[in-house]
């Protein structure tokens, strides 16, 4: 490998991707449009995920779903449900592990494998690619563009993977930093998580698409989002 590369793999978020907030609006997931990007990481998972559809379909909402590529081939009908309601499902890498510690060249072909599994199954290629934990690196950003993908993060998230965060803590730490244009972060899955805390997850967003709903501010995929 040589230095340059090693610089790509190895360059983390507080170097490169967290300045990147600020100045480049679409990895940020900021939108000057009035709308909620609501998205949701590290499924497919069929213990969970089902249930967060029932409720998204309850309330009349679609959403970003990031999906983990190792998990896609077992979940195949799953993978086919979700794209049939209306979900939009992106690449979250081929696992769940920190960009800094895949190789530069390996990293690339995983984003690439994940997406062309998601245009297998759902005959829709995806356009967005987040990196586990939000962890952008020069190397995660070179993969994505290989790939055809453009990488996104958020605004605001709940923190919902945590034992120590319950639906209505969730719901305050969305609402603290939640604008208008922004992107939230949540999971339908606690495979990466504690256990039990898509359950959270599930009430919290029982809590938040009615009252967004009532602010009149449309919540959906990214799709929407940049208008």
């Amino acid at each position: 490998m040589t230095a340059g590369q090693r610089l790509r793999q190895w360059l983390p978020g507080a170097l490169y991707g967290a300045p990147l907030r600020w100045t480049a609006p679409t990895l940020a997931g900021r939108s000057t449009e009035p709308h909620i990007a609501l998205t949701l990481d590290d499924g497919p998972d069929q213990r969970s995920t089902p249930t967060v559809l029932e409720t998204l379909a309850k309330h009349g909402v679609t959403a970003t779903f990031f999906l983990i590529g190792e998990h896609l081939a077992g979940h195949r009908a799953l993978v086919e449900e979700m794209h049939e309601a209306g979900h939009e499902l992106a690449v979250h890498g081929w696992t769940h592990m920190c960009a800094v510690a895949v190789a530069p060249r390996r990293l690339s072909d995983e984003v690439t494998a994940t997406a062309d599994a998601i245009a297998d199954i759902t005959g829709t290629a995806p356009r967005w690619y987040r990196p586990p934990y939000g962890v952008t690196t020069l190397a995660s950003t070179d993969a994505a563009r290989n790939a055809g993908l453009a990488p996104v993060l958020w605004t605001s998230w709940g923190r919902d993977w945590s034992r120590w965060v319950g639906p209505g803590g969730i719901v305050r730490r969305v609402n603290r930093t939640l604008r208008p244009g922004g992107t939230v972060l949540l999971h339908d899955t606690d495979r990466y998580a504690s256990a039990g805390s898509w359950e959270r997850t599930n009430e919290a967003l029982n809590r938040l698409l009615p009252a967004w709903h009532d602010t009149g501010v449309p919540v959906g995929p990214l799709a929407d989002h940049w208008g």
